[in-house]
């Protein structure tokens, strides 16, 4: 299988109709808008705007897009580099009846070209990482107003005692991950005050991401049953749910909120 034909057969696993391309869920979303929302109302200065200009960096099929639409006045520029995932959260935004607040944008996140001091609101779940996560924030740093706020989860150790197979199979799948306190250290370093941190709860894993990414391996183990070359990747994802079935209190998403300075 070549590049390309991996690249292919990652967007036939993680097909734009699960509910959710990663961990997160509806309840974490809103909790973290109303800790953003509320740091911002007890320190609301006169020339602050009514209606927010959001940036939503990842914004894969779209369910964290959808309840920022359903919950904040303003508009959202929802970016990402797969078309299949757009046309997905156009056809859920409709549903919702929300499509007007949403403008899609096609566009590799590394790449955005989009104005500086432009958005006082950028969302990113489980996307960030892609850019590396100092470089994503120095760039979110351009593209916000000054004051403007940033919500983002960044994969993290939430425990200085892993055990070696979690130590090893991260030192091979995600080595620069580190803990919270020098994720918030980074942060601030970046030109950030932290508003507030919380770690996504397990279920926010399982119920609409991992348990429909393993009904939807299984259903392509059938398929592919004959390819061993898909076969690998497909297990390389159910591993990935094993480790995190074995190993969850050691390590998960953290919901950074923080503010430009």
């Amino acid at each position: 299988m070549n590049q390309q034909e991996r690249i292919q057969f990652f967007y036939e696993i993680f097909d734009s109709s699960l509910p959710r391309l990663g961990p997160g869920d509806d309840a974490s979303t809103k909790k973290a808008l109303n800790m953003l929302l509320s740091a911002k109302l007890q320190r609301k200065d006169p020339s602050d705007p009514t209606t927010l200009n959001i940036l939503d960096i990842g914004c894969g099929n779209g369910a964290q897009t959808i309840q920022l639409a359903k919950h904040v006045d303003g508009t959202i520029t929802a970016v990402d580099n797969h078309q299949l995932f757009l046309d997905e959260l156009q056809r859920r935004a409709e549903a919702e009846g929300v499509s007007e607040k949403i403008q899609l944008y096609l566009r590799d996140m590394r790449y955005l070209e989009l104005d500086e001091s432009s958005f006082d609101l950028i969302w990113s779940e489980g996307a960030l990482y892609i850019m590396g996560f100092r470089e994503g924030l120095e760039a979110c740093h351009h593209l916000l107003t000054p004051g403007g706020l940033l919500a983002a989860t960044q994969l993290s150790w939430l425990r200085p005692d892993p055990p070696s197979e979690c130590q090893e199979y991260f030192a091979h799948e995600y080595p620069v991950m580190v803990d919270v306190a020098t994720n918030l250290a980074t942060i601030k370093s970046c030109g950030y005050e932290v508003l507030g941190h919380f770690t996504l709860p397990e279920s926010a894993w399982w119920m609409s991401y991992y348990h429909p990414l393993e009904d939807r391996l299984q259903s392509l183990r059938e398929k592919h049953a004959a390819d061993p070359k898909r076969i690998e990747v497909i297990e390389s994802v159910q591993m990935e749910i094993e480790i995190y079935r074995r190993y969850s209190t050691y390590y998960g998403y953290v919901f950074y909120l923080i503010q430009r300075c």
